[in-house]
């Protein structure tokens, strides 16, 4: 009994070190059952969590029934991604790539249709989103133009029009609306193309109004000039100045990039360089040809 007792007799620093122990254990539990989490006040309700799961899921609902916006695009140069984007099956593409791959391009729905094989429906759908190029719009206006208008009695006949890439200052100054600087400006241009290879150039000659053109087809034709084309992967700056619609900065953009991706594999490459004029591009494609460096 008398080692038993030894056991619990301690000195007084002992007995100090555990109170302070229990009181310490007290203090730790007191401060647990205080902020225990099973008495923490919930931030929102189940009814309102509710609420909030319910539209967020009515908002993915929405984000995955949403179709991608469509922008504008010429569909001469539709890729595999944007063909499938767009929802053309692979055949169709093959049939547009087969027919571009002529150097040929299409210039207008109907004609889209009939080179793709595509349903009506789907051409309707995707039709008018399709931008052709300015020279195409104002070549078909001109087009009903000269269907719909009857000329008048007093209109002189023309028996036997001129080539106009032969045409003189003199010649063109008959054409009512166009005097002795504008012929000049027209012969200049002219000279500069090398000869007009389409009725769309003369659109670009300064002054040169729409109605004063339509007059001046009445007593000229076009005869396109001989064109020696050159190749796109070996011209050299000076070679590449000669093309129309070219300028210094453009031609040396293009050679930069020609070396940057060992040269160009089609025409349409062009387009994707900045500030090329690509509603230009069937035209430059004509002094231009692709032939792979050996």
């Amino acid at each position: 009994m008398k080692n038993i007792k030894s056991h619990f007799t301690f000195l007084k620093a002992e007995r100090s070190g555990i109170l302070c122990i229990i009181l310490l254990i007290f203090i730790v539990q007191g401060i647990y059952f205080y902020t225990s989490p099973a008495k923490t006040a919930t931030l929102f309700s189940k009814t309102q969590v509710s609420e909030y799961q319910k539209q967020i899921d009515s908002l993915k609902l929405i984000a995955l029934n949403a179709k991608p916006k469509r922008y504008p695009f010429n569909p001469n140069f539709i890729s595999d991604y944007k063909g499938f984007t767009l929802g053309m099956s692979t055949e169709e593409i093959d049939r547009l790539h087969k027919f571009r791959a002529k150097n040929k391009y299409v210039n207008s729905a109907k004609e889209f249709q009939a080179v793709t094989k595509v349903s009506d429906s789907f051409l309707n759908e995707i039709k008018p989103y399709f931008k052709f190029p300015e020279w195409v719009k104002q070549k078909k206006k001109k087009r009903a133009t000269y269907q719909k208008k009857n000329y008048s009695a007093d209109e002189p006949v023309i028996t036997k029009k001129i080539n106009i890439n032969k045409a003189t200052i003199e010649e063109f100054r008959k054409v009512h609306g166009i005097g002795e600087k504008l012929s000049a400006r027209i012969v200049k241009y002219r000279t500069k193309l090398n000869g007009f290879v389409t009725e769309s150039q003369l659109n670009d000659v300064y002054g040169l109004k729409p109605e004063v053109i339509e007059k001046l087809w009445k007593r000229f034709y076009l005869e396109k000039p001989t064109i020696t084309k050159i190749n796109l992967n070996t011209c050299t700056l000076e070679e590449l100045l000669k093309v129309p619609y070219m300028h210094y900065d453009l031609a040396d953009e293009i050679l930069n990039q020609r070396t940057l991706h060992e040269g160009f594999k089609k025409i349409e490459e062009l387009t994707k360089i900045q500030n090329f004029p690509s509603d230009k591009i069937e035209i430059i494609g004509l002094y231009l040809h692709i032939q792979q460096k050996n």
